[in-house]
């Protein structure tokens, strides 16, 4: 069953097309810093590490982890190998990070390390990697308090090349406890000759607690998926019956429990052995012309083709068709003909009913041709698009009134990855159910709400940023929009430097911060106490959004960003910085 083509939809009750902009607020911001007794365990990217992937999964990572059940209550890992913990009760008398676990290992004797990371499927258990691929499943007992005990290992084993924790749920089934957790690589991909030369993996396994006379813990499932980009977002169902991904290509299942999915056998085995096209095909504005390779030399008589008015096919006597499927539009088939140019090749010419009208593919869903274009098409087609690839600006925007002149558009108007898409894939067949596309919506961050949920994901529409809730097992509404931040998706975009972007839980406000010293804080709108009015209009205004603006007094880059309701928390080599936003949970 092919998966079912989705839309978003937005809930207009949640916006506000009277949203006039955000006002610099002067208000101070408490800013307290608590100094680390070690270093953050920083993993910098080797040079085998040199992709735009590597960059966004490694380079940009946040080495703070926020725990979702217990409110500002945070994490990190060290040079020592100690997870630290940091929880505030009151501002006014800020400890220090307390150490909950030690990695066995020695972590700066690995070369090629990842960064360690963290997450919590449920109040009482964490999912722990230790960058070398070594994977914990550790129980925590009680967290976010001052009296924070010491956590025990349940599981741990070597699962293969370095990865990193994306999301892990805790789900109970029949009365079997299992923890589920996807994992990413990057891996070296040497059939990848055109493109970056490396692949995504993502790994789905779950731990699953066995009761017999002793408790025990073993990996249960295993299942791969591969692609050709990092996610933006990948998260597991509450109850691990399903996965969905926002990412700009598209994964795909590749194995089970170890074994290779049939659907995959045949074409692992057409690229391992770089299998050229079945046939290549050309057109003009009258007819096209189709090359195909035959898999033998074969006399004439053997070859067999029809044709219909909107119909091909071609077999070889007593075989299954080679190339058989509805035409892309319609053709004079009395006209059409084909011959033998040699005992392994046939050219078919097929005439257009249609003269003029430009073909974008020969068979519909058909992928085993290429299409070549003939020296007049390349040239028309350089000269359609010159001005899109000229190396200078326009001098003259006005000038015999270019139908687009990028000079008009800023930053935040052009969308690179149009293709990006969100997916759901069933957790028996491993097959897609659901496609969103996300082309006009771009991917802006994603934030855990309810710990008993997935994770949320915030995407711009138009100018605004629209935050959305998945719901496992709403088949009506699988996504539901939560809360609209005005405006922005157009501000964020101006913001050049920016490294890490998130929101409170309670969608109370967002906050970005650069890669180095600043953080911007926008508010949601709240009732002004006195009368103010609009200059321009005339009209009372009745809500105030306010953006404000934290400088940390620190000059090394910031490794980790995390917000709650009342406070965000920064992370640098050596300081953890705490900004009171919110006196409180309202």
């Amino acid at each position: 069953m092919e998966a079912a083509n989705r839309s978003l939809l937005v809930n207009r009750q949640l916006l506000d097309p009277k949203f006039e902009s955000y006002r610099l607020s002067l208000d101070p911001l408490p800013c307290y810093r608590v100094e680390l007794d070690a270093a953050v365990a920083e993993v910098k990217l080797r040079d085998d590490q040199y992709t735009l992937d590597h960059m966004r999964a490694f380079g940009m990572y946040n080495y703070l982890h926020r725990d979702s059940w217990y409110l500002d209550s945070i994490y990190y890992v060290d040079q020592l190998g100690r997870v630290m913990n940091f929880s505030v009760t009151l501002d006014t008398a800020l400890g220090k990070p307390r150490e909950v676990f030690r990695l066995p290992s020695d972590l700066t004797a690995y070369d090629d390390r990842l960064c360690a990371s963290i997450y919590f499927p449920s109040s009482t258990l964490a999912t722990l990697s230790d960058g070398t691929g070594r994977l914990y499943l550790l129980r925590t007992n009680t967290r976010g308090g001052s009296t924070t005990e010491k956590w025990e290992i349940l599981f741990n084993q070597e699962i293969g090349d370095p990865f990193i924790i994306v999301h892990s749920v805790s789900a109970v089934k029949s009365d079997d406890h299992a923890v589920e957790i996807i994992l990413l690589r990057i891996e070296k991909d040497e059939l990848d000759a055109r493109g970056s030369g490396f692949h995504v993996s993502l790994e789905w396994v779950a731990i699953t607690t066995m009761q017999n006379n002793v408790e025990k813990h073993e990996i249960s499932k295993h299942r791969l998926l591969h692609g050709k980009s990092v996610p933006h977002y990948a998260a597991i169902e509450s109850g691990g019956d399903g996965l969905m991904i926002i990412s700009y290509k598209p994964f795909r299942f590749i194995a089970d429990n170890g074994k290779q999915l049939e659907e995959n056998k045949v074409e692992q085995m057409e690229t391992d052995g770089k299998k050229e096209p079945l046939y290549y095909w050309q057109q003009t504005g009258e007819d096209l012309t189709v090359t195909v390779q035959l898999p033998e030399a074969s006399p004439s008589g053997d070859v067999q083709i029809q044709f219909s008015p909107n119909h091909i096919g071609m077999r070889l006597k007593g075989q299954e068709p080679l190339l058989e499927g509805q035409l892309y539009s319609f053709i004079d088939h009395e006209s059409s003909t084909w011959i033998m140019k040699n005992p392994t090749s046939v050219e078919i010419s097929l005439m257009k009913r249609d003269e003029g009208y430009e073909w974008s593919e020969l068979v519909v869903g058909d992928n085993q041709g290429e299409y070549i274009m003939s020296p007049v098409q390349c040239a028309a087609a350089s000269e359609r698009l010159i001005h899109l690839t000229s190396e200078g600006m326009n001098s003259d925007p006005n000038k015999e009134k270019p139908p687009c002149n990028a000079q008009e558009l800023e930053e935040c108007d052009i969308f690179l990855e149009d293709s990006t898409t969100l997916c759901r894939f069933d957790g028996n067949t491993l097959k897609p159910t659901d496609v969103v596309n996300l082309g006009s919506n771009p991917f802006l961050f994603s934030v855990v709400a309810s710990p008993e949920e997935m994770p949320c994901f915030c995407l711009r529409h138009d100018v605004d940023a629209l935050l959305w809730q998945p719901l496992a097992g709403c088949e009506d509404n699988m996504w539901k929009h939560i809360a609209t931040f005005n405006a922005l998706g157009y501000v964020q975009a101006s913001k050049q430097d920016k490294k890490f972007f998130t929101c409170a839980p309670n969608h109370s406000y967002t906050a970005l911060c650069e890669c180095l010293r600043r953080v911007f804080i926008y508010r949601q709108p709240t009732p002004v106490p006195t009368v103010l009015y609009n200059r321009k209009e005339g009209r009372q205004v009745g809500q105030v959004a306010k953006q404000q603006v934290a400088s940390l007094e620190t000059s090394t880059p910031i490794l980790g960003f995390q917000a709650t309701n009342e406070r965000l928390f920064v992370l640098t080599a050596k300081s953890l910085f705490l900004v009171k936003v919110n006196a409180d949970n309202n």
